[in-house]
């Protein structure tokens, strides 16, 4: 029974040939019944999606040739408002000779800095001038500054196509001999305040301590009269600013000297970037030649008009008041040729004013190909490096001959070579007995208390042969930031100066630019270490506040209104430096944006900025070279700004669209937001969702107002550098 019961349950197993093949033709059945299912729905989707890509691309092109068929209307609307442009600088040029008429008419004796006979008179008669006091050297300084900065000012605020190479090399040959003078004032007036010393001895210590405060200057100096080798430390006035000075100067017949200038008179001077001559000369020229061509057209007409009058007017002498009325419009139509003259006359003077000022505001944005000249280890590249707080003059000085009273009359010796420097350490040191004998003397400065330095400053020394600031020579340097006082150690004494990096600001983390009333905005720079808001109207910026790790940080540019480009410097020279150069991409990492499409990008801006916030876009830094993205929503005064509406557009200097993407999307795309169009300005495009009060605040816009916001963005190049 069992054995038997086992071969049948084998039997049941056993699977035939043919039911294996009907099987196997059954599972090839079904693949092939679902490839052709998967087949024909791939097919289907590719078609639909081919359809919607159709569809997709038509629209495109109807948008595409919808936006072309307008962008010369549009263009030509875009250019009647930023008319407001060339109309500035017009503004601009009549402060200029306004100014020029003003100086001229007060005659208060100093000289009109443009004109170089003047200043060549004034340095000359100052020259001549001897025996002044400190106090008196400081009171004209503040005239020699003004010269000076003057200087500077028409060099950075004339545009390039209007400075000439000579009045560069003259403008900067001025500064040169201004400062140079200044600085041997303060020498021959140290030398007259010194030879009174023993007049002016301490009566504790037996030395003279004096200390001089002005706005600009402050000078503090020791005179070693009792040459006491225990007095190694000088302290002056009850402060912690002085030197611990060796043995060998403390019983020596000297004196030390600290003039910090609170500007810095030792750098050289910046050269003034200008255009290629070809390029400014060829973009006047073309302009130029225009107004010359359609002037002597007109000219032609004329003529052509009034020999025609005097034809007719010979034919019918007889009757009078015929004659007395064709005469009557004669002259009538002489006039209106003569008005339409001028009118075309002064277009094309604007078109060519125009041009200029595009060719500067270019010149803003265009980023030099060629890094500057290679520095060596230890000397200072100006472009990476600023200069804050001005310059500290650390001089020994030789003790000069003292005054003494004789029956009634103070005698004093002069020396023919005036002032002299004490050479430390001496050049031959063979008489004295050991090495240390001319230690590194150690200095305790005071930081400026308008100065910002984000990091701790680094302290430099002016190398007078190479005409450079070095980095050796310094050591043991330590900062106090609270009291605000610096500690080093240097092996000779010469100028010292306080650097930062330049670029210590960027690039920046975001930005905004948001309209506060009519004609007037806040931009809003936040950098790692900083906030910084700025006021702008009409040709005016205002440092409004300026945040340092959420702690607000009181600075004296608080509050005063100037022009941009004065305004521009003065923060430099505060250590707020959000300013790039045509070197910066040199020394920070950016997002370069091709300079056209940026300059176009900040006039519609500047244009838009009395209605309309604009604001930094991550996305930005995704799209390419030739394009830029920002917020942008139109202000209204009594709306909630907690969550703001902002709609995102992209540009690229001829074409403006609004994206379908969020700020918080999580992948960048081109694609149009739906319901939108193509423009080919912002101006065009923020007016498709705007209301009417917003276009009309635009159109109303101050021309000087729009320069100046222009002109911050242009300098700030938020696009590029954040």
């Amino acid at each position: 029974m069992g054995p038997k019961a086992k071969k049948s349950g084998s039997k049941k197993k056993k699977v035939t040939k043919a039911e294996r093949l009907k099987l196997l033709q059954e599972e090839e059945e079904r693949r092939l019944k679902e490839e052709e299912e998967a087949r024909l729905k791939y097919e289907k989707e590719e078609m639909e999606r081919l359809e919607i890509q159709r569809i997709e691309k038509e629209k495109w092109n109807r948008l595409e040739a919808k936006d072309l068929e307008r962008r010369n209307e549009e263009l030509e609307e875009l250019y009647l408002l930023e008319r407001c442009f060339p109309e500035a600088e017009k503004l601009k040029q009549e402060t200029r000779m306004l100014s020029q008429w003003k100086h001229y008419i007060q005659c208060d004796g100093s000289p009109d800095p443009a004109i170089a006979q003047e200043m060549n008179t004034f340095i000359s008669l100052w020259k001549e001038k001897t025996n002044e006091t400190f106090e008196e050297v400081i009171e004209k300084s503040k005239v020699v500054l003004n010269l000076i900065e003057k200087l500077k000012f028409i060099l950075l605020e004339t545009p390039p196509c209007d400075l000439q190479d000579k009045n560069i090399i003259q403008y900067q040959e001025s500064i040169l001999q201004l400062q140079e003078l200044l600085h041997l004032k303060f020498n021959v007036a140290t030398e007259i305040l010194l030879r009174q010393a023993s007049t002016l001895a301490d009566l504790d210590s037996g030395n003279m301590e004096k200390v001089i405060k002005d706005e600009n200057v402050t000078l503090y100096v020791w005179a070693n009269l009792k040459k006491n080798p225990r007095h190694r430390s000088v302290r002056f006035s009850e402060t912690q600013i002085g030197f611990e000075i060796p043995r060998i100067l403390a019983t020596s017949d000297i004196a030390v000297r600290l003039l910090h200038t609170h500007y810095d008179h030792v750098s050289a001077l910046h050269p003034v970037s200008t255009p290629s001559k070809e390029h400014a000369s060829s973009v006047t020229e073309l302009v130029k030649d225009d107004v010359e061509n359609v002037e002597k057209a007109i000219c032609k007409e004329v003529e052509e008009e009034s020999k025609q009058q005097e034809k007719q007017s010979h034919l019918i002498q007889e009757e009078k008041l015929k004659v007395e009325e064709e005469q009557d419009d004669t002259e009538v139509k002489m006039s209106s040729a003569e008005e339409e003259s001028e009118a075309i006359k002064c277009e094309l003077e604007m078109k060519v004013l125009s041009e200029t000022v595009s060719a500067a505001q270019l010149l803003l944005v265009e980023n030099s190909s060629e890094k500057p000249d290679f520095f060596e280890n230890d000397m200072v590249d100006l472009f990476q490096f600023t200069t804050l707080g001005g310059v500290y003059h650390l001089d020994i000085l030789e003790l000069p001959p003292q005054c003494k009273p004789v029956k009634g009359w103070m005698i004093v010796e002069i020396l023919k070579e005036g002032l002299q420097k004490y050479t430390y350490p001496p050049e031959t040191t063979e008489d004295f007995e050991t090495e240390n004998a001319f230690p590194p003397i150690e200095v305790t400065l005071e930081v400026h208390e308008n100065v910002i330095f984000f990091e701790n400053p680094m302290v430099v020394r002016w190398d007078a042969e190479g005409k450079h600031w070095r980095t050796d020579g310094i050591s043991n340097v330590s900062y106090k930031p609270n009291e605000r006082l610096v500690t080093f150690s240097l092996d000779t004494f010469g100028p010292v100066t306080l650097i930062q990096d330049a670029h210590i600001n960027m690039p920046y983390q975001s930005w905004e630019l948001r309209p506060l009333d009519v004609n007037k905005v806040l931009l809003t720079v936040t950098t790692v270490f900083t906030e910084i808001q700025i006021q702008i109207k009409e040709n005016l910026c205002m440092l409004s506040s300026v945040k340092l790790k959420d702690k607000k940080h009181i600075s004296l540019l608080e509050g005063t209104w100037m022009t941009p480009i004065p305004f521009i410097i003065a923060l430099k020279e505060a250590g707020l430096n959000i300013f790039p150069t045509r070197y910066s991409h040199f020394y920070v990492v950016i997002n370069n944006k091709v300079p056209l499409v940026e300059v176009k990008a900040y006039r519609q801006m500047a244009l838009l900025s009395s209605t309309f916030a604009f604001g930094w876009s991550k996305w930005n830094l995704l799209c390419n070279s030739t394009k830029v993205v920002f917020k942008v929503r139109e202000h209204l005064p009594e709306e909630c700004t907690e969550n703001p509406n902002w709609a995102l557009l992209m540009f690229s200097g001829d074409r403006a669209q609004r994206l379908k993407i969020k700020e918080e999307s999580e992948a960048f795309s081109e694609a149009l937001k739906e319901e939108t169009e193509f423009h080919s300005t912002l101006y065009h495009m923020v007016r498709d969702f705007a209301s009417k009060e917003a276009m009309e605040k635009v159109r109303s816009s101050n021309c000087q107002f729009v320069n100046s916001v222009c002109h911050m963005l242009l300098s700030t190049r938020l696009l590029s550098y954040s």
